[in-house]
């Protein structure tokens, strides 16, 4: 039993300064690993910059860094898929930002403010039957 409480204390330790989270939005699926580092940012093994090459996407990654003052501190290793681009970068501000949480508990109050630890509930809603698709009916003829 004191054996136990050791190697868990030392696990502990070893894990301090790291953070693992998984973030989710519509079908996208980001499972996201924070060290201390020199603010590197892989996604699947590919950089930030050539993973979303659109500006608006790369912003929402990096939201929840420069919210936290954190940006050029941390490394980030991540796993996206699933969905979109733009689901998968909204994904990846999820799981950020608890993986921020797990370093940093002192952080909830700003990322809350911010609404980034909130998981965006709204999915596809699914078809009907009797129906062309979710909302839209099949043509209706009077005669």
């Amino acid at each position: 039993m004191e054996r136990e409480h050791k190697e868990r204390e030392s696990k502990d330790q070893m894990d301090e300064g790291r953070g693992n989270a998984t973030g989710k939005r519509k079908c996208a699926i980001a499972r996201v690993r924070i060290q201390a580092g020199s603010g590197n940012i892989l996604i699947n093994d590919r950089p930030l910059e050539e993973y979303f090459p659109r500006l608006l996407w790369s912003s929402q990654v990096k939201a929840p860094l420069e919210i936290t003052q954190m940006g050029g501190k941390l490394d980030i290793f991540a796993r996206v898929s699933g969905g979109g681009l733009t689901g998968q970068a909204e994904a990846l501000r999820h799981g950020i930002s608890r993986a921020l949480l797990e370093i940093n508990p002192e952080l909830r109050e700003a990322l809350k403010k911010e609404g980034f630890l909130t998981r965006d509930a709204r999915i596809k809603e699914r078809k009907k039957y009797g129906q062309k698709g979710a909302r839209k009916r099949f043509q209706f003829s009077k005669r």
